[in-house]
């Protein structure tokens, strides 16, 4: 969603969807600087998400989803918690969803092979 803005529109699907996590990072974003003209920038993108999208929940679906991704995850050798958390939450998402996942930053799911498609942009 960072960038969404400068991605070629034919490296994505014709129709997108954004989870309720993503969301919630955010609105996070304008508390996380104390850069005024930053703020304002993620104000008007997490406005903009807001306007255009109605966000996938995270809900019991995504929580059972959750246990296959920690378990392909830790299979593969990295951790599960931390700052890559939220990431997988996002992942599981995308699992319960049957939807692949679309991110500028593969390397966050590495190891999910067969449990999530995930396409790197």
């Amino acid at each position: 969603m960072i960038d969404l803005e400068e991605i070629d529109p034919s490296s994505l699907p014709v129709e997108l969807a954004v989870s309720a996590l993503t969301m919630a990072e955010l609105a996070a974003g304008p508390h996380a600087t104390n850069d005024p003209e930053e703020r304002a920038r993620r104000q008007d993108r997490l406005q903009r998400a807001e306007a255009a999208f109605d966000p996938l929940p995270f809900d019991a679906d995504g929580a059972r989803a959750y246990g296959r991704v920690f378990a392909a995850v830790t299979a593969a050798g990295r951790k599960a918690h931390g700052a890559r958390a939220l990431d997988l939450l996002i992942a599981a998402t995308a699992c319960a969803e049957e939807l692949p996942l679309f991110t500028r930053n593969g390397a966050d799911f590495l190891g999910l092979d067969g449990v999530v498609e995930v396409w790197t942009i």
